[in-house]
C-alpha cells in the first residue's frame, strides 16, 4: 500500500466497520478512484477491491441475526461498491445472494418477490460478463419461482411483460447450458492436450535416458578400437626397428670378414 492511499483506505475501512452503509460512503469510495495517472488508478482499484472483499465477508457474517430488510440494505451497499470498482464477479455474487434471499422470504413478505424482469436483467449481466454457469443457475431459479402464471403480477400489461421475460429467460437458459457444455468440452480438450504433451516429454526423456548407455558404449568401443590400432602400429614399428638393427649388425660382420 502506497503512502498516498494508506490514509484514505484506512478511512474507508473505518466507515465500513462503523456500519456506515450510506450514499456518502459510496461517494467517498468513488473519490478514491479519481486519478489522472492510469498506473496509480489501477493500484488504487486493486487495493480498494481487496479491502471490500475482506470487509464484506466480515460484515455479512456479523449480520446473520439481523432482519431481512437490514441484510438486503447491506447487500445493496456492497453490490454498488463492487460495481464502482469494477469487480463484476463479487458484484454478481452478492446480487444473486440478494435475489435468492428475497425469493426465499417472499412467501412471508410478498413485497420481496423478485419479478421475472429482475431475474432477466441479472441473467443478461451474468452472460455478458462470462459467468455462464451462474446465469444457468439463475435461470433455473427464476423459472422454478415463476413457472406458474399464478405468481405473476395481475394486470394485462404486467402479465404480458412477465410472460415475455420468462420466455426470454428460457431462451437464455438454453444458451447458458450450451456455453457451459462447450466450456466443459474445451477444458477437457485442453487438459487432454496438456496430458499428451506431458506424456510425450516424459517419453522423450525416457528415450534419451535409454540411449545414453548405448551411445556411451559405442564411443567406448571406438576408443578401444583406436587403442588397438595404436598398439598394433607401435608393435609394427618396434619390429621394423629390430629388423633394421639385425640387418645393420649382419652387414658389419660381413664387412669385417672381408677386411
Amino acid at each position: 500500500m502506497s503512502h498516498c492511499t494508506e490514509q484514505p483506505l484506512s478511512l474507508l475501512r473505518s466507515l465500513i466497520q462503523a456500519r456506515s452503509f450510506s450514499d456518502s460512503t459510496l461517494q467517498f469510495l468513488g473519490s478514491l478512484l479519481v486519478s489522472k495517472d492510469v498506473k496509480s488508478l489501477i493500484e488504487v482499484r486493486s487495493e480498494v477491491t481487496q479491502l471490500l472483499r475482506s470487509e464484506s465477508i466480515s460484515v455479512l457474517l456479523s449480520i446473520s441475526d439481523k432482519t431481512v430488510h437490514e441484510k438486503l440494505l447491506v447487500l445493496e451497499f456492497f453490490v454498488r461498491a463492487f460495481a464502482l470498482v469494477g469487480d463484476h464477479e463479487s458484484c454478481l455474487a452478492l446480487r444473486y445472494e440478494a435475489l435468492v434471499m428475497r425469493e426465499t422470504k417472499s412467501s412471508k413478505y410478498q413485497w420481496l418477490r423478485v419479478t421475472p424482469l429482475e431475474w432477466l436483467r441479472f441473467v443478461e449481466d451474468a452472460l455478458n460478463n462470462g459467468f455462464h454457469s451462474v446465469a444457468e443457475k439463475a435461470c433455473e431459479n427464476a423459472l422454478s419461482y415463476h413457472g406458474n402464471n399464478d405468481v405473476l403480477k395481475p394486470g394485462p400489461d404486467a402479465f404480458t411483460e412477465n410472460l415475455n421475460a420468462i420466455s426470454e429467460i428460457t431462451r437464455l437458459r438454453n444458451r447458458a447450458m450450451t456455453l457451459v457444455a462447450s466450456r466443459s468440452v474445451q477444458v477437457q480438450a485442453e487438459e487432454y492436450l496438456r496430458r499428451k504433451t506431458s506424456e510425450q516429454k516424459m517419453s522423450g526423456l525416457s528415450y534419451k535416458e535409454k540411449r545414453c548407455p548405448a551411445s556411451t558404449a559405442f564411443r567406448n568401443g571406438i576408443k578401444r578400437q583406436n587403442l588397438r590400432r595404436l598398439y598394433q602400429h607401435q608393435s609394427l614399428l618396434k619390429i621394423n626397428d629390430e629388423l633394421d638393427g639385425s640387418h645393420l649388425n649382419l652387414r658389419l660382420v660381413i664387412a669385417n670378414k672381408t677386411c
